[in-house]
């Protein structure tokens, strides 16, 4: 077996290309790294819910998807079932759960979001809109209070 040298690829939330997938979406996607840069098929994205934004009911036939709260609350369904979420908390959405997250808070709500394969997603958000990610954006990605030291 060969050596390797896995060179990471590194990005920043300034290089991050953010879309609305539909003009009357309450909800943005930022793409942190698609099947072309990550070389294999997954999407990795930052989904910004405004105050009162939802996801329309959606499903896959076969990734799974996993989102993570950054920031904000609200409410996570999946094939009928309800659950309120917050910062930390995770919801991993099986191949054809039907499945929404709506932010019931006060503020913005933050989702790290991760879908295995791609299944044509990053494709489906870059043939939306392309929106910019504003200053409150730019302070919750680039968050420095959460990190720890080794």
């Amino acid at each position: 077996m060969k050596n390797q040298c896995v060179i990471p690829v590194i990005k920043s939330p300034k290089d991050y290309q953010a879309f609305r997938i539909s003009p009357g979406d309450s909800n943005r996607l930022a793409i942190v790294f698609d099947p072309v840069i990550a070389n294999v098929s997954l999407t990795v994205c930052v989904e910004i819910f405004d105050v009162g934004g939802k996801t329309p009911p959606n499903r896959h036939q076969f990734a799974v998807e996993m989102f993570f709260v950054l920031k904000g609350t609200g409410q996570a369904t999946c094939d009928g079932k309800t659950v309120s979420i917050q910062p930390g908390d995770s919801l991993l959405v099986p191949p054809t759960g039907t499945h929404l997250i709506e932010n019931t808070g006060s503020e913005r709500l933050y989702t790290l979001c991760i879908m295995v394969p791609n299944e044509d997603f990053v494709e489906l958000i870059r043939s939306g809109t392309p929106v910019e990610l504003d200053e409150e954006d730019m302070r919750v990605l680039r968050r420095s209070d959460v990190l720890v030291s080794c």
